[in-house]
This record gives structure tokens, sequence and C-alpha cells, in this order.
């Protein structure tokens, strides 16, 4: 039997059995006889009775089969119940049992509204649980389908767990589950030797072989779980524990020879607690940074994502995803401010692509050597012993307004950085060390409008100051060095402007442009050359011949993307999509010079294409 002709059957159930009890309450009755205490028991061991009979439908969920000695005697009832019920508001009424109105059954009219009444008290949903008293019955929760009316789907850029109903319960903690089984397929006209997760600056120069052959690379590795608990310990307060997990990590065996047995990665994994009451929210986990544009409110899962299938997002789109603390304080659900303390990392540029930390770096002009400049560690103690880990002297602070109206969410926020080096001087004996601090950060903002009754919705972002290149999907370096060794922040911007479309029910369209840019930052050198990042008297002729060695530094790159989603399956099995996505990306370096002293520029481009098909097990 289907779960629809089931429920149906159950509404139906619960129909005969209030129309019974209104033929019970009104028939083979004095007018004004009163009710006593047996007849009540009587009536509601009777209702109990057909409670129990429809409970017994909706647990087996199989076909009832009824025998036709049955349907004379459920014609007969049914026709003394229609005439009862007509003429129940003509008869009085027993001041121990409640008045039914008259229910008129048709096709459409399939369950009474309200609680039934004996004895003026409600009769309890029949349960084998016993329930406390002052604790209101949890009603089942119908699974909603993907919605793909969002400018951010969170089937598409989360998991869409807080739609779906609990799994299961631990005490008085909800358990749901999310996620979605992923198998894209991905083209690029240029070989990166890269996963799902594009590094949007390494698309390679001319001189590079890698530039010469295109790369397919099929991957499972996007599929994601997400488990959220939720527990209530008060009126208007709630906290939750949220953990999001993909298998975009890589251990020492992982290979594409044999099992491509990549491991599973955290993503997000924060509590969280609220209290509607006050206004106050409260997160300290890993998640999305608060420089992340949000589609409403500023809390978590509200991240206005782009709805593109890289990893990587795309280039301009603002975002980190680090541990972190934030407070959040709402203002009658329309005005929002957020604080937020969030890890710290600083990347290098540098025109010496073959300097390491604890290296000397180029004198400056009137210097005959330059200091040992020490900028990063390996890490340890639980940290990637082959990443390098920047010394970081403070969190980086967020601090972010935010506003939702009938026109739109509108956020603005701003960034304070921290970056450190420690410079040394001499060696030996004479040798001294010395921590140089620079402060950097910027401004920035991000919006979300409905266009055209909300067919369409325009979005997009901007982060602008100094050493901001982390927040960027093409990862820019954060900085540079001074000729005294101190770090150098750069000057830098990210940004992208949208537009996602929703032509049908299960359609959704997108397009973005994004730019992320760097300004040069140099110093003059005992030789005459400049040095930092940016230079223009670095020799880039390597960067147009093969196998030649190419400085070249980012100084600018741009990129188009569209796409889009087709709703294919949805049902009792889940829901299967598929989509699109193409990018194109153009990098531009800083200007250089050739062999002959002549100025060049380098410029790069790659095109990536994203096949994918998804399975939602948890919808519907």
């Amino acid at each position: 039997m289907s779960r629809q002709h089931f429920r149906r059957l159950g509404k139906q159930g619960a129909v005969s059995l209030g129309l019974t009890v209104v033929a019970l309450a009104c028939t083979d009755r004095p007018a004004h006889a009163d009710n006593s205490a047996a007849e009540i028991a009587q009536l509601r061991s009777m209702v109990l009775q057909l409670q129990a009979q429809v409970h017994e439908l909706q647990k087996n969920q199989h076909p009832v089969r009824v025998e036709p000695r049955h349907t004379t005697r459920s014609a007969q009832t049914s026709e003394r119940t229609r005439r009862n019920v007509q003429s129940a508001s003509a008869m009085p009424v027993s001041p121990d049992v409640t008045p039914v109105l008259p229910v008129s059954v048709t096709p459409k009219t399939e369950a009474l509204s309200g609680p039934m009444l004996i004895d003026g008290k409600p009769v309890p949903p029949l349960s084998t649980d016993a329930v406390p008293d002052g604790v209101a019955l949890e009603m089942p929760q119908a699974v909603k389908s993907i919605n793909l009316s969002s400018s951010s789907p969170t089937a598409l850029t989360q998991t869409e767990v807080d739609s779906l109903p609990p799994i299961f319960k631990i005490g008085s903690v909800s358990v749901r589950l999310g996620g979605f089984v992923d198998m894209s397929n991905i083209y690029r006209d240029k070989n990166l030797t890269a996963g799902p997760a594009t590094p949007w600056g390494s698309f390679p120069y001319s001189g590079n072989p890698n530039a010469h052959a295109s790369e397919y690379r099929p991957t499972a590795q996007l599929s994601r779980f997400s488990l959220l608990l939720e527990g209530k310990p008060a009126k208007g307060v709630k906290v939750e524990a949220y953990v999001e997990a993909d298998f975009g990590g890589s251990g020492s065996n992982s290979n594409a020879v044999q099992t491509n047995s990549y491991v599973p990665r955290m993503r997000q994994a924060y509590l969280a607690a609220d209290d509607s009451d006050l206004g106050l929210h409260f997160l300290a986990g890993q998640a999305w940074s608060l420089t992340t544009g949000y589609a409403n409110t500023l809390l978590r899962r509200h991240e206005q994502l782009p709805p593109v299938v890289d990893s990587n997002l795309i280039p301009g789109v603002t975002f980190t995803r680090v541990p972190q603390v934030r407070f959040i304080k709402d203002f009658n659900r329309k005005w929002w401010l957020g604080l937020s303390v969030e890890t710290p990392q600083a990347t290098l540029g540098f025109d010496d692509s073959t300097l390491v930390s604890g290296d000397s770096i180029p004198a400056a002009a009137g210097h005959t050597t330059g200091p040992h400049v020490v900028y990063n560690s390996t890490g340890s103690g639980m940290l990637d012993p082959e990443a390098h880990y920047s010394m970081d002297v403070a969190p980086d602070i967020v601090l972010k307004g935010a506003v939702d109206t009938s026109l739109g969410h509108y956020e603005v926020y701003g960034l304070a950085r921290w970056f450190r080096t420690v410079v040394i001087n001499g060696s030996g004996v004479g040798g001294r060390a010395h921590s140089r601090v620079a402060f950097g950060g910027g401004v920035g903002g991000s919006m979300a409008v409905p266009l055209l009754h909300d067919k369409i919705q325009l979005v997009g972002n901007v982060l602008a100051g100094k050493g901001v290149g982390r927040y960027g999907p093409s990862q820019l370096p954060d900085m540079t060095f001074r000729s005294n060794g101190a770090p150098a922040p750069l000057k830098e911007i990210i940004g992208s402007l949208g537009l996602i479309g929703h032509p049908s029910s299960n359609l959704l369209l997108y397009t973005y442009g994004g730019v992320e840019a760097a300004h040069r930052s140099v110093y003059e050198g005992a030789d005459g050359n400049y040095y930092g990042y940016g230079s223009r008297t670095t020799n880039l002729a390597g960067c147009a011949i093969m196998l030649g060695t190419c400085n070249a530094e980012t100084q600018a790159l741009a990129s188009f993307t569209m796409g889009g989603w087709w709703h294919l399956l949805d049902g009792r099995y889940g829901s299967v999509m598929a989509g699109l996505q193409y990018t194109y990306v153009r990098k531009f370096a800083f200007k250089g010079i050739d062999d002959h002293g002549a100025t060049t520029r380098p410029t790069a481009n790659g095109n990536t294409v994203f096949v994918t098909f998804r399975y939602y097990p948890f919808q519907n």
C-alpha cells in the first residue's frame, strides 16, 4: 500500500471515529437524561478502542481486507450516523458531553478539526509511552522536497539538514541527518592535477608543459554528510551540535591508481546556543567565517554561498572556514550585530621563489647583507607535518552589521588582522632576534536582493584592505617583506557579482563574475633591483619559454561562471539532482622584463567544466 493510501486510510479512520462518537452520544438516549459515570466510562473505552484500531492500521501499513458482510453493516451505521448528525442540532445536549458540530463528509474532508471531548475533557492520543503532565506531544514533521527558489539553496550549498525531521532521539535531544552522494566529472583545458577544489591561481603560463595538456578527473570526494543534534533546555532556548564532513582529505596512501581511498575531513564542527527571547546567539567551533556573505540573518547555515559544484567556490567570493568564537545579537529579527574571533593564518609572496623561512632576504640599498627572517614553521602535535603555519600574534576579528528588509539582505563589516615575523640580525654570540608585527585588515559588505517577484536574485560581495588575500579562493598572498624583514601587508580587493534565476520549480540557473587583485609592494636592493611582491625588475622571460624558470607573480585574476541545477526526481526514495558548471579564468601577472630588458607581462587562462549527479537520500 502506498504512503498516500495509508495516510488516507488513517484520516478516514479518524472521520469514522468522530462520527461514531456523535452517533453514540445522540442515539438511543432520552433528550433530558443525565449521563452517568458508567456511560461516560463506556464512551471513553469505545473511543480508545477505535483509536487503537486506527493506530494499528498506521503501524502495520498494509491493506485491510473488508469482508462483504461488513459492508452492509457499515452502510447501515453510516446511514444511522447521517440521520443522527442531521438531528443533532435540534436535540437537547447533555451537560456532560461536549456537542459535536455536524460534519459534511466529502472526498476532500478527511479529518475533524480540534480535539475530541468527553465530559468536557479532551481524549488524549493513543500512545504506548507515558507522557509527562504539561508536555506537549511532538507531531511528526513532513519532509520538505528540495527548494531551488533561494539565492543559496541549502540542499546545494549546505546539507539542508534543518528542514529534515528528526531520525531519532537520545533522551530529549533530537538527531537529524543530512547530506548527499556526489559524482562529479571535471574537465580542465590545462592540467592542474587537482581534485574538485580548483586552485584558481595555479593555471600555468605557456612555458609550462601542463599548459599544453588537458585534464579529466572524475571524483566522488564531494559526497557530504552532516549530523545535527538539538536540545531545548528551556522555553525559547535551544542548544545544538553540528558536524559536517566530506571526503576531501588525502592520506599518505591516497591515490588514483586502484582504490581512490581519500579520507574524510572536517568541514564544520561547532556547538551553538540561541535565546530567542533575548535575541542572543552563540557559536564556538569550526564554521564559515563571519566575513562570508549571508542570504538572511547572521545565523549559521544561512550563508550566501554560490550554488556551484567546485569546493573552492569561484574567484571573487569571500570566505574561509575556520575555528572561531562568535556572538550575535538580533533586534526584532531584523537588525543584526555580530562579533567573531577567528583563527588567523598569513600567506607570503616574494620575488625569490626559492626563499624558505629562516633564509636571509636580499640586502637593501646601503647595506651589505640582509637579515634572516623566520615567518612560518612546519606543523606538529596533530597539525599537518607537511604544511607550514604562520607565526600569528592575535586572532582575526570580524565585526559585522546586517539588516533584513523586503528589498533584500544587506551587510557591512570590518576585519582586523595582525602579521608577525622574527628578524635575526647577526649570528652567534652577537646575534639578536626581534619580533616584528604589522596591522592589516579591511572593510567589506554583501547583499542578496530579490528581483521580479523573487524569480531572480542579485547577489554580490566585496572586501578591500591590506593583507586580506587568504579570504579569496585564488589565495593571493597576504604579505611580503620590508627591507628590514618586517611584514608588509599587501593592498588587495576581492569581489563578485551574480544573478540566480528560477525559471521553474525544478530548475536553477546562475551566472557570476569575480575579480581578485593585489598591489605591488617592493624595496630597492643593494644591487639596484627591486624585491618584494610585484617587482618591475624580475626577469620573466622563462614564462614563455618551454621548461624555463618563471617567477611571475599574480596581480589580478578575473573569472566568469555560469551553470545550473536540474531537479530530476523527487519522491519517497529521496531526490536526484544533475548540475553543470562552467568557469573561465584569466590571470594577469605583474610586469617584469625579458632577456633583452623589454617590459613583458605574462598572462594565462583556463576553462573548467563540472558535470555532476547527486542523490539526496534524506529528502522525502
